[in-house]
């Protein structure tokens, strides 16, 4: 299997200081496939270089850092990092609680990890007799970590808006409704309002918004396969999960923003920031890429993609 590796930055002086600060997040790897490099690869290096704990501020990348934390915790791999990057990604976890307590959005997603995060809690206090492996000072801090966020989260009250403020959900006409709904990429949430609201409901049995779904998530190619040219009445919810079941929906679109793959300087980068690339910066390079017919687009990189680039 490749392995990728990190390459390491050069440390600026003061005078620097000011142009390294515009530079905007980003994270240089080199894929090889040598043994002398295995391990080389540091997950607690690569959050500090793309800035995730900005990231749980953005909403654009805040589903994608979630995302991430899931599958760290759901798979006990956080347990498998070094200290360190346990550390870091705990202190990340505390920043998203601490934001979605401040913003009051986003609180079902703060609750799955927090349950996340309590089961792996449960699950090393049973391990080797009742005390989990590695540093017993380390877990302590991980038991204080893990308190706090979990308190966070308890401490956290929706409250209905008083009636000075208007217009509320309720208020707004079913058009308005249909609206938001078709905005909706995940079909989990559209069953989620169905059940929660008779319009919301009314509005999820139409199949427009089915046909929106399904016109999102899969190809022409994908439906001509599934679909007979000549049926005309299509039940588009259910033909949905049928593709949903043979082809998989596409994780990068369930995400407003994800890491991309700029496939010319081999760089990790969020998209809406940019990065510092070799077709920008030399001339010779970008005479090569128009002889080559132009540069190559950047290829989206979902969570279960970033997370194989480090041994885990």
């Amino acid at each position: 299997m490749p392995i990728f590796r990190i390459q390491e930055g050069e440390v600026g002086d003061k005078t620097a200081s000011d142009a390294v600060a515009q530079v905007p997040p980003h994270c240089h790897i080199t894929i090889k496939c040598t043994r002398e490099i295995a391990g080389f690869n540091g997950l607690s290096e690569a959050v500090r270089r793309l800035d995730f704990s900005s990231a749980v501020r953005d909403v654009r990348r805040f589903n994608y850092i979630c995302a991430l934390l899931e599958l760290l915790l759901g798979g006990h791999r956080l347990t498998h990092l070094p200290g360190a990057a346990q550390k870091l990604l705990l202190s990340m976890l505390e920043q998203l609680a601490d934001h979605v307590a401040t913003s009051k959005h986003n609180l079902n997603a703060l609750r799955a990890l927090v349950s996340s995060l309590g089961g792996l809690r449960e699950a090393e206090r049973r391990a080797c007799w009742g005390r989990p492996l590695g540093s017993r000072a380390l877990w302590r801090h991980h038991d204080r970590a893990i308190a706090r966020i979990t308190r966070i989260a308890q401490e956290i009250h929706i409250h209905e808006p008083g009636p000075e403020v208007v217009p509320k959900l309720h208020d707004l006409p079913e058009e308005c409704i249909r609206e938001i709904m078709l905005r909706m990429s995940d079909h989990r949430d559209l069953d989620a309002a169905s059940s929660a609201w008779s319009v919301m409901a009314s509005v999820c049995s139409e199949q427009r918004v089915w046909r929106e779904l399904v016109g999102f998530h899969f190809s022409r190619q994908q439906l001509d396969a599934v679909v007979p040219k000549d049926e005309k009445d299509v039940d588009w919810k259910k033909l949905f999960h049928q593709l949903r079941k043979l082809y998989g929906l596409r994780e990068e679109a369930q995400y407003a923003e994800t890491l991309s793959l700029c496939r010319h300087c081999k760089c990790l980068f969020w998209r809406s920031l940019g990065h510092p690339c070799i077709a920008d910066q030399c001339p010779e390079y970008r005479e090569r890429l128009k002889e080559a017919g132009g540069p190559l687009p950047p290829h989206p990189i979902p969570p279960a993609a970033f997370l194989k680039f480090f041994s885990l």
